[in-house]
């Protein structure tokens, strides 16, 4: 071997070995008291903007669960479908907004809520247990009910191209800065935005949605406004409690979708964290790299260790995405054209965001 394949592989070791540290673990909530008498009663709010085909799997997982101590509005906000007529027919009361965004939905929501407790929920997510809000709800309770939980829904895939979504689903979990070995000593980039359980007093306390609208990520800017408060945000996975099938509508859907957060929301992940991004990424192709040369030119010993090495990369990333998604295993040797991907949709949103301060998404055309 040459010493500039010994230099590859030796980075591509070390960004194994950072991809480690970088994902060390994914906590989901975990809870003792199962007392439902002591819970309060709960708004659900689901902001929903031409939801028709996407919200009738959560209205239903709503109308399945053991806890019954909630009321749901549904914000519609300024839909051309039948979103308001297919949440009706779920028995949700159903709330008009006028096209301001989803920031303005959430608070308009907030406004007309009844219970204690707001539970912010994505049209496009669905609770996988009949137990899943009773679950949520007692873990909050424990934490002292104050502040902000926030769940990252397992990803549901149902079509090839969105395999397409896995390299981002890690990075959209890591990049909270809560998942490294080193666990809370980074501070949270802000909150999950499909599902966030907040109190009610806490909510007006911070100004809400009504206080950070106009903002991209209005999740990362709202966990912000309760760190500024000095109230918790507790960021956890989903798995085994709410789950979303992301971008189901198909390829433009799902490049315009990450294009509208992902340039915008790195800004808010630590330099540590994001370094560790950077080098695991870097890692992969070099790996990939490393042994496409060592089979063109027929070296041996180059082949067997870059091919260890990819097949470690096939492993780890595999692990990390079945974490966030049921993705299949078959698409995991090929993930070279995973990490590329994700590279050139974050190579757009920077283009997209800092050079014509623009991005689209659900036919609006939103500035940054």
């Amino acid at each position: 071997m040459t010493a500039s394949e010994i230099v590859n592989l030796a980075i591509g070791f070390l960004a194994l070995v950072i991809g480690i540290l970088m994902f060390w673990s994914l906590p989901v909530p975990k809870f003792t008291s199962r007392n439902a008498a002591s819970l309060p009663f709960l708004s659900i709010i689901i902001p929903a903007r031409n939801e028709e085909g996407r919200i009738s799997p959560l209205l239903q997982s709503l109308q399945e669960q053991r806890f019954k101590q909630f009321e749901i509005l549904v914000v519609d906000d300024d839909s051309t479908d039948n979103t308001a007529a297919v949440a009706e027919s779920y028995g949700a009361t159903v709330l008009q907004n006028n096209g301001a965004g989803k920031s303005s939905a959430c608070w308009l929501g907030a406004e007309h809520a009844k219970g204690s407790w707001l539970l912010f929920l994505d049209a496009d997510t669905r609770f996988t247990s009949v137990d899943g809000i009773s679950n949520l709800l007692h873990f909050y309770q424990e934490k002292g009910a104050r502040g902000i939980v926030a769940l990252q829904p397992f990803h549901t895939v149902k079509q090839w191209y969105e395999h397409l979504s896995v390299v981002f689903n890690i990075i959209v979990v890591v990049g909270m800065n809560l998942f490294t070995i080193w666990e809370s000593r980074f501070k949270t980039a802000g909150s999950f935005g499909p599902c966030i359980l907040c109190d009610r007093d806490d909510y007006y306390l911070t100004g809400g949605h009504k206080g950070i609208e106009g903002a991209i990520m209005d999740d990362l800017a709202l966990g912000e406004a309760f760190l500024d408060k000095n109230l918790p945000v507790r960021c956890l996975g989903g798995k085994g409690i709410i789950s979303l099938r992301m971008y189901p509508e198909g390829m433009e859907s799902l490049i315009e979708g990450w294009c509208k957060s992902f340039a915008v929301g790195s800004k808010s992940t630590h330099p540590v964290v994001m370094l560790m991004v950077i080098l695991w990424i870097s890692g992969s192709l070099t790996i990939a790299g490393a042994l496409i040369s060592s089979i063109i030119e027929w070296d041996a010993a180059a082949m067997v260790w870059s091919g260890v090495l990819y097949i470690l990369y096939t492993i780890q990333t595999a692990l990390f995405a079945r974490r966030v998604g049921d993705f299949r295993w078959a698409v995991f040797p090929f993930y070279p054209v995973l990490f590329l991907f994700f590279a050139g949709i974050y190579l757009y949103s920077f283009i997209r965001v800092n050079v014509f301060h623009s991005v689209k998404w659900k036919g609006r055309k939103i500035k940054v």
